[in-house]
């Protein structure tokens, strides 16, 4: 149980590599879309800071880990952010909740076979942001803007939205926020009651968590 809890957990970790183009309404879709305007800065994430960390659950329990950001770079305009992109590394996939070395090594492997990820034809992941609605009246510390993108996993690439507090100080630049994935979006069919009905208590949630902090600086 522990091992199809886990390997949908790491769904998750797969999910996070944003680029960012300020175009979208905001959480409601209410309001005006914010002109594309061109970066006067470009800010390279610092993959050492930046962490993604990945959750998955079941009914008998869950599973977390880390995921690594591969690079990236997020573009700057008058002190906002206006775009960027970003890639993971598939094959960073880790687990932090087992101990065990040997049964922790086997659940990666499976997170990294064909039932899931298949890291050895698609060892990378990306995410696109196509638009970035400010949330009003988000205070210091909150989720400020909604973040909408592509998110390409196993070839497979679907738009993705989520909350985020960013903040850009000068030559630095800091996303915070935990995005939720469908990952029977992504062909991730392990034990996932939209591919198997009849599956029942041993069946997978589809939908799994990334935390993100993302640091970017010049």
């Amino acid at each position: 149980m522990k091992k199809l809890i886990l390997s949908a957990a790491l769904a998750s970790a797969v999910v996070f590599a944003p680029a960012f183009t300020a175009t979208a309404d905001n959480a409601k879709g209410k309001a005006k879309s914010e002109k594309a305007v061109k970066a006067d800065k470009t800010l390279k994430v610092n993959t050492a800071s930046s962490k993604i960390v990945w959750n998955g659950k079941k009914v008998a329990g869950e599973h977390s880990g880390n995921i690594n950001i591969a690079n990236g770079n997020l573009l700057v305009a008058k002190n906002k952010l206006v775009g960027g992109t970003f890639d993971i590394d598939m094959n960073s996939i880790t687990v932090t909740d087992i101990t065990d070395p040997e049964y922790n090594g086997k659940l990666v492997g499976h997170l990294k076979n064909d039932d899931f990820f298949a890291t050895d034809k698609f060892p990378k992941a990306s995410f696109k942001i196509t638009s970035l609605a400010p949330i009003k009246g988000a205070k210091a510390g909150q989720n400020n803007y909604n973040v909408t993108g592509d998110l390409t996993i196993k070839g497979i690439t679907k738009p993705v939205t989520f909350p985020a507090d960013i903040k850009v100080e000068g030559n630095k630049a800091i996303a915070k926020g935990v995005a939720t994935v469908d990952r029977s979006k992504y062909d991730v069919k392990y034990a996932s009651k939209s591919f198997f009905d009849s599956i029942g208590d041993k069946a997978i949630d589809d939908n799994f968590t990334l935390n993100f902090n993302v640091v970017a600086q010049q």
